[in-house]
């Protein structure tokens, strides 16, 4: 079965073939490291060992990148074989299945053995290895429901496949919202990876880890009046990343040090900080575009087009402005482009931002007062524009109806009646 599973084209799996991945799991799990040999075992120590060499030999033809060849048991192989299924590949079934077979349990067990290993492991090499392999069964688990090197970017990886699956279980769910904030540091560790994770990772790595801590916090808060408390009632107690807040703008709003203070006037400083600089890099874009210079026009009225030459030594003059207009006309795009991602980029976050103010002020006049404190004149306008352009978005890019955007407008409909 692992050998079928290297072939992406073809994999011929039915229900009885998972049932055997998850008992050869079973018997695996229940032999373990410490287990005493059967005397009256089918094989002897000799055998099984030429059988190894022979599966190390198969396994040596086809591609085998996570598969620990000096580790071959049954469990390992049947454990391989499981995670490189998916649904799409074996089947609508399979899911449903993996779960009602235990398969699903397996998996977290697994997780369980890398964090294990991680916490005994010295050796960077082995640290990695247990990271990915982490990742590897959290990124599976999930589709069912700057940094040091490659112990970083595994760590990166290992975040995001964590945060997805927790969204998943957080997902317009009540009881799941409120059952995952209870876990200790939760709350915490998804508000540091808006605040604090960033200015760990590389520049373009950070607007991802900002809208997942910000997407995780909004749906533990929607629905969960245990949450909403807890997060009103959070206070920064150290320094937020300079990539997120910055000084200036504590002149938008009478705020104290940024380094410490109630989540409720840190999150609305996010918020303005993120809208005035969307306003910006639009503003900026727009300029851009109407000092682009146009090329001039001949007698007829069209514009001239210039003709390179293949004879580098007829009509250099024209060449070379011809090239140096082309170099210019380059790096306005490119400065273009800039702008119009750093406009989508500060938008998304500011829109995620006035979301989950949204869903903590919702049914609580007490944290519509404390939010009203933070923003200018205490009015909620800013943050319903932000989110009326933020649902013209969804709705041009997204199919009509979908969760999200009933979350919106209800908060929009509620901010503008509170």
């Amino acid at each position: 079965m692992y050998i079928l599973s290297r072939d992406r084209l073809n994999m011929d799996l039915d229900r009885s073939c998972l049932d055997l991945m998850i008992r050869l799991l079973e018997m695996d799990h229940d032999q373990g490291p410490g287990a005493v040999s059967d005397p009256d075992a089918q094989f002897s120590a000799r055998e099984i060992a030429k059988i190894k060499e022979k599966i190390r030999k198969l396994c040596d033809t086809v591609h085998n990148k996570h598969l620990d060849l000096q580790n071959i048991t049954t469990g390992h192989l049947a454990m391989e074989t499981l995670l490189s299924l998916t649904s799409k590949r074996a089947g609508d079934w399979f899911k449903e299945e993996l779960r009602l077979l235990g398969g699903l349990d397996h998996i977290v067990d697994k997780v369980g053995d890398c964090v294990e290993n991680l916490n005994q492991e010295d050796e960077k090499e082995k640290m990695v290895s247990s990271l990915w392999g982490a990742e590897r069964c959290l990124r599976r688990y999930s589709r069912e429901l700057n940094s040091d090197g490659a112990v970083g970017k595994a760590v990166e990886d290992c975040m995001r496949a964590i945060i997805g699956v927790l969204l998943n279980l957080t997902h317009d769910n009540e009881w799941g919202s409120t059952k995952t904030g209870e876990q200790e540091d939760l709350i915490l560790t998804a508000l540091n990876c808006v605040l604090k994770v960033p200015q760990y990772l590389p520049q373009e790595q950070r607007f991802d880890i900002r809208v997942l801590g910000l997407g995780l916090l909004i749906n533990l808060v929607e629905y969960s009046a245990r949450n909403k408390y807890f997060l009103m009632e959070m206070e920064m107690d150290g320094p937020c990343d300079a990539t997120v807040l910055i000084n200036p703008l504590q002149e938008l709003a009478n705020t104290g040090p940024l380094s410490t203070g109630p989540l409720s006037a840190i999150a609305a400083l996010l918020f303005l900080q993120r809208e005035r600089a969307a306003i910006k890099a639009e503003a900026q874009t727009d300029d851009l575009i109407k000092e682009a210079p146009k090329p001039p026009l001949d007698k007829s009225g069209e514009e001239i087009q210039w003709v390179s030459n293949d004879n580098v030594n007829e009509n250099s003059k024209e060449k070379q402005e011809e090239e140096k207009k082309k170099k210019e006309k380059d790096e306005e795009d490119h400065e273009l482009d800039l702008n119009k991602g750093k406009h989508m980029e500060d938008s998304i976050v500011a829109s995620y931002t006035a979301l989950l103010l949204g869903c903590l002020c919702q049914g609580s006049p007490l944290n519509v007062t404390t939010v009203r404190d933070n923003l200018p004149k205490g009015d909620f306008s800013i943050m319903t524009e932000m989110l009326k352009k933020f649902l013209n978005f969804m709705n041009l890019t997204c199919d009509v109806g979908t969760t999200g955007q009933k979350s919106i407008s209800r908060i929009i409909d509620y901010l503008e009646h509170c």
